[in-house]
């Protein structure tokens, strides 16, 4: 977390001499949301999107919460496909569709995570648009996804999903650069859904309902994985010697909340956090005195980044998923009335 997030996250007082910067992004904001937005589907439109993304800068937990709605609407018949930036992914030759024999380095961590963990046609692309349309004409899919995008208001949704993160919630409300907002919280009370990931202080959901109801995402800790071997572990039961010193590795927007779940393991925890997205090298780890000795966890995300270089002291953490029912319920029943609506109007 850089100067700037501390003090959000603080709520210094001096930000406010920010704030007449703020109002100025923010005006601009809705002006260019008023010359980009997109409110009638353009004839390639035949299926339901849902937008999953957030009002804040950093991470949310977008990934996880769209890796488990894929699989839920797989489980239901539908036959998903996914559309995404490939954030921090460069030099593709864009619209790029992953397999699995995609590289990180052009796809990005998310969406590399997200084929391998759904098996959805994933196509990526800065141009949404553009990822759509190629997702479409070479798939048979009957819903879309898009991995984040709320902001990106070219594309046109059907329903939108914003996330937010139930530990950090919306620092001190202002808009960048005065706080992390990329839009005001009144963004909440127009998109259709609300989840608020890892809230465990029930002041948090209390605080959203107070701009439009909201239902809850947990991630719960179910598996040590060795990157090298393979070899898997429950999480009560990590494999690693009393004594051990385990090295929480990260570069996530938000990475106290994969904190924490280690944090439950009886070992004492030492934490090593890099940039959001970052492109890791056996370097980084040397660099930063990270002991070869003890045990490395890192996020499933973050693991897809070090596989060439991992030994046998390299782990990730695999989590479950856990949505509240009424949510799921209410959004399969939109998305089945979207999907008559769409093939009524495309006989």
């Amino acid at each position: 977390m850089n100067f700037l997030e501390k003090a959000w996250y603080k709520k210094a007082r001096w930000l406010i001499l920010l704030w007449p910067l703020s109002l100025l992004f923010q005006l601009l904001a809705g002006i260019r949301r008023k010359l980009q937005e997109t409110k009638t589907p353009p004839a390639s439109h035949k299926v339901p999107l849902i937008v999953i993304g957030n009002i804040s800068v950093g991470g949310t937990g977008k990934t996880p919460l769209l890796i488990a709605l894929a699989s839920k609407l797989k489980e239901q018949g539908f036959k998903p496909g996914i559309i995404s930036r490939g954030y921090g992914g460069v030099g593709a030759d864009y619209p790029l569709q992953l397999d699995e024999d995609s590289k990180v380095s052009e796809a990005g961590d998310e969406a590399l995570l997200i084929v391998e963990k759904t098996g959805c046609p994933v196509v990526v692309d800065p141009d949404r648009n553009r990822a759509l349309q190629c997702l479409l004409e070479n798939n048979t899919v009957d819903v879309v996804l898009s991995d984040d995008g709320l902001q990106h208001y070219k594309l046109y949704r059907d329903i939108e999903i914003a996330l937010v993160d139930g530990q950090r919630l919306f620092a001190n409300g202002y808009c960048l650069p005065a706080g992390p907002l990329r839009e005001p919280l009144s963004r909440l009370q127009q998109v259709d859904y609300i989840v608020v990931n890892q809230a465990d202080d029930t002041d948090a959901v209390a605080a959203i309902a107070e701009l439009k109801s909201a239902s809850v995402m947990r991630l719960e800790p179910r598996t040590l994985i060795n990157i090298n071997s393979g070899e898997k572990h429950p999480f009560k039961g990590a494999p690693f010697n009393m004594g051990s010193r385990v090295q929480a590795v990260s570069a996530l927007g938000n990475p106290q909340r994969f904190y924490d779940l280690l944090a439950r393991l009886p070992y004492q925890l030492e934490t090593f956090s890099f940039p959001d997205h970052h492109a890791f090298s056996a370097e980084d780890f040397e660099k930063r005195g990270i002991d070869g000795h003890h045990p490395i966890v890192m996020t499933e995300k973050d693991a897809i980044k070090c596989r060439e270089f991992a030994q046998a002291n390299y782990w990730y953490l695999a989590v479950d998923i856990r949505l509240e029912e009424n949510f799921i319920e209410s959004l399969l029943d939109r998305l089945r009335k979207l999907s008559t609506t769409e093939a009524n109007s495309n006989p």
